[in-house]
């Protein structure tokens, strides 16, 4: 594992990005993160074969088949409970990562993947659609986990000046099993009525290769000494991720924030939320979290096809061209992975809900004028590019990377879960009101999506500062001038250290020989 990849900035020192790291990354970006886009377009290119399948079993059983509207209801199901399961996965998170670690939660949760596969896989061949409903539903608890998980462990294990890079990369992978799921559902590969099965269990794949090779890597560094207390395993762990880098200065920085912790157990939601300290942090990941699913990006997923067709794009050229806009969001994903290093998390974010917000807006105004207008079709197919774009190069994954990085190692968990599970009720909640509220406001529900988009394009800029190559303690202490406790908590710190609190000291007569090879 010494072989390394450098990332260049100029004027800057080159940043070491290790073998390790990128297979780290890479590993739990394919086996989990990817699985979440997969599972969100999956079931659009077979949804006539689910239904004709749920027909099928019911008048087998019962001699009839279903209404119109019993088999709305049924696949209506079928999709949203996976954004229930999301939300019970994300709730476990802060459990989860306490007891097993991050990496350990990353494996373990890969359970998950083959009882769903199972299920949805043998589904047909057992004649029970009941089995696909429960499929989705424990794919959805693993995405839940997943979603926050990898973003937290790759935050972790990152240098500070390759965090932003690492902490986009699942993002980019949720991109991809969107892509995947639009390619391989292609009437050409397995868009056919008899291979929808195994399009559905497909997930299994990529979880296996990461379940083969994940855990010969270690666990997160800090995990190991803020959590665990365990020196000698958070040495070998860093001299695995940072081979010859030298890792003296890392966990020094380790040491004070454990010190700046003490005693203090990892803190429960409830104390989070309740906790005056990190009230801005806490709001801040409600902004984002709640504002990523707001934005409209999932109704403007779900009408792509309507905006095209409108556009005069050819039926039968549609699946192509929205793969078409898979592409475009690998690519707008890639260019925020490459640029947030350079740019910061800030510029990322402000303007990718400022041109969401624009786009929403052009979209309202084409539509209305698209029957006046012959250009305005266009422009709409445009607007809707830009809203795909502009996520994908910051909201889609900077408010996972942001939640990382505003809290220290006792907060973390909590605040994943806090920030989780508003996500997946916000997605739910979009989901579940958008077919009313276009019904009642027609082209004009996209302002509302606009609002909110230039919204938290505001807050962002009025309230969170840049994180980029901070230390979490240097991040928590800008939060803390914005409480006024930044001089109590120094004097806290001040007291701890003359106390002796914490389990290492900064003048420990630790071996830091960072030439020796990792595990």
């Amino acid at each position: 594992m010494a072989e390394e990849v450098l990332i260049t900035s100029p004027g800057k020192a080159s940043s070491h990005l290790t073998a390790s790291l990128l297979a780290v990354a890479f590993l739990t970006s394919f086996g989990s993160s990817m699985l979440y886009g997969y599972n969100l377009a999956v079931v659009n290119s077979p949804a006539q074969y689910i239904k004709d399948f749920y027909n099928r079993t019911a008048l087998s059983r019962n001699g009839s088949g279903l209404n119109e509207e019993a088999l709305t209801l049924m696949y209506s199901l079928t999709v949203s409970v996976f954004a229930s399961g999301g939300l019970i996965g994300s709730l476990m998170v802060g459990i989860l990562v306490t007891r097993f670690g991050r990496k350990g939660t990353v494996v373990n949760s890969t359970v998950l993947v083959f009882i769903a596969g199972s299920l949805m896989g043998f589904s047909r061949i057992c004649g029970s659609p009941e089995m696909i409903i429960f499929g989705r539903f424990v794919t959805g608890i693993h995405s839940g986990i997943s979603l926050s998980v990898v973003p937290m462990y790759l935050g972790e294990i990152a240098p500070k000046n390759l965090r932003g890079f690492l902490g986009l990369m699942p993002s980019i992978f949720i991109c991809t099993g969107v892509f995947t799921a639009q390619i391989l559902g292609l009437h050409e590969l397995l868009g056919k009525e008899e291979h929808w099965p195994l399009f559905l269990s497909l997930v299994v794949v990529p979880t296996f290769i990461q379940l083969m090779l994940l855990p010969w890597f270690p666990e997160s560094p800090r995990y190991l000494l803020i959590e665990k207390h365990n020196v000698h395993a958070t040495i070998t762990a860093l001299k695995w991720y940072r081979t010859k880098c030298n890792i003296q200065a890392e966990i020094e920085e380790m040491q004070e924030e454990q010190r700046s912790l003490s005693s203090m157990d990892t803190v429960s939601v409830w104390a989070l939320l309740f906790d005056r300290s990190v009230r801005w942090q806490v709001l801040s990941v409600v902004v984002i979290n709640i504002g990523m699913q707001l934005s409209g990006i999932d109704a403007i997923w779900f009408y792509t096809n309507d905006i095209f067709k409108n556009a005069g794009i050819p039926t039968p050229e549609i699946q192509y061209t929205t793969v078409g806009t898979g592409a475009i969001e690998i690519v707008a994903g890639l260019v925020g992975c490459f640029t947030i290093e350079r740019l910061g998390r800030r510029p990322l974010i402000i303007g990718g809900f400022a041109v969401m917000g624009i786009c929403c807006a052009g979209i309202t105004f084409s539509l209305i004028l698209q029957e006046h207008i012959a250009i305005m079709k266009y422009v709409s197919v445009g607007c809707v590019v830009g809203i795909i774009a502009g996520f994908c190069i910051g909201p889609a994954g900077v408010p996972f990377l942001i939640t990382a990085e505003l809290f220290k190692q006792s907060h973390r968990p909590a605040a994943y879960t806090v920030g989780g599970s508003l996500n997946w009720m916000s997605n739910f909640t979009i989901g579940f009101m958008f077919p009313f509220l276009q019904k009642a406001a027609g082209a004009y529900c996209y302002l509302v999506f606009s609002g909110v988009c230039l919204t938290v394009a505001v807050y962002v800029f009025l309230v969170i500062p840049e994180t980029k190559n901070k230390t979490f303690v240097e991040i928590s202490q800008m939060f803390a001038t914005k409480e006024g406790v930044l001089e109590s908590d120094q004097l806290k710190l001040k007291k701890m250290n003359g106390n002796g609190y914490g389990a290492l000291e900064t003048n420990s007569s630790l071996d830091f020989d960072s030439s020796s090879s990792g595990p």
